[in-house]
């Protein structure tokens, strides 16, 4: 997660240079950790519940965990994960379920699984080394 993480913030970072006529240098990346880093982060911890891809820095038994845990229901924990990487809350997810008629136990039960809350704050993109993205599980 950690090249990829540096790859993206060098691509916001040229980007947002282009646009402004100038290399933005090190405040690009800052821009970038503070609007995209917890939604980056996001992404990936569901990436590697869903065992769409593993992240070494996430526990290797929870790789997947949600095939498995729901192995009945892939259409449905497809559509409340891509709901979440997206930036959907819970509240925004059980106002979907709701609105088109879900199986609200089990829609319950996935975003327990989820637990996405947890994630929060968990790993930080370090100031002191913006150029350099390390992540850090606190």
């Amino acid at each position: 997660m950690n090249e990829e993480a540096r790859q993206e913030a060098e691509r916001f970072k040229w980007i947002e240079s282009e646009r402004a006529g100038r290399d933005l240098g090190e405040e690009a990346i800052r821009q970038w950790i503070a609007r995209h880093w917890s939604g980056y982060v996001r992404a990936r911890v569901l990436d590697h519940l869903a065992g769409t891809r593993l992240w070494a820095e996430l526990p290797r038994e929870e790789f997947g965990i949600l095939p498995r845990t729901f192995p009945d229901s892939a259409e449905l924990v497809r559509e409340i994960v891509k709901q979440l990487s997206s930036g959907a809350d819970n509240l925004t997810v059980i106002s979907w379920a709701v609105e088109t008629s879900q199986p609200m136990e089990l829609v319950s039960k996935i975003l327990q699984a989820i637990d996405i809350n947890q994630y929060h704050g968990r790993f930080r993109f370090p100031e002191e080394r913006a150029d350099r993205p390390v992540i850090v599980q606190e």
